[in-house]
């Protein structure tokens, strides 16, 4: 499995190559279902060095790492669900429209962003 690392500008994707994509969820991460169905996922967060130094001086304290959660909506735990290593960025979206009765670029445009939104977030990578 290659990961992909965050490209400069000069070597960005095009947008067909971005839809043929995996995504991958992070392994450290994991995730809830609450009782109305939508997931929350909690995920380590890695402390800023400048942070951490300054948590060190002023209070004493040493937390390297933290965790955040997120809970999602009915439709990100939806696209949530379908991140299973194998699926493409492509094929999500195509579930997803059908799934909703979007056209596709719309269906693109809102998928697209959230795994981006993810992605940020360092809840899911990408691999060719």
């Amino acid at each position: 499995m290659k990961l992909l690392k965050k490209h400069s500008p000069a070597s960005q994707l095009t947008k067909r190559q971005a839809l043929t994509l995996t995504p991958v969820k992070n392994i450290d991460s994991s995730e809830i279902t609450l009782d109305s169905g939508v997931v929350v996922i909690h995920y380590p967060v890695t402390m800023r060095p400048w942070m951490a130094k300054w948590m060190r001086r002023f209070k004493g304290t040493s937390p390297e790492t933290g965790s955040r959660k997120l809970q999602l909506d009915t439709l990100g735990t939806e696209v949530w669900r379908m991140i299973d290593g194998k699926r493409t960025v492509w094929d999500i979206v195509a579930a997803f429209a059908k799934t909703h009765q979007l056209e596709r670029r719309e269906a693109e445009m809102a998928v697209t962003q959230f795994l981006r939104d993810l992605g940020k977030r360092g809840l899911i990578g990408m691999q060719e």
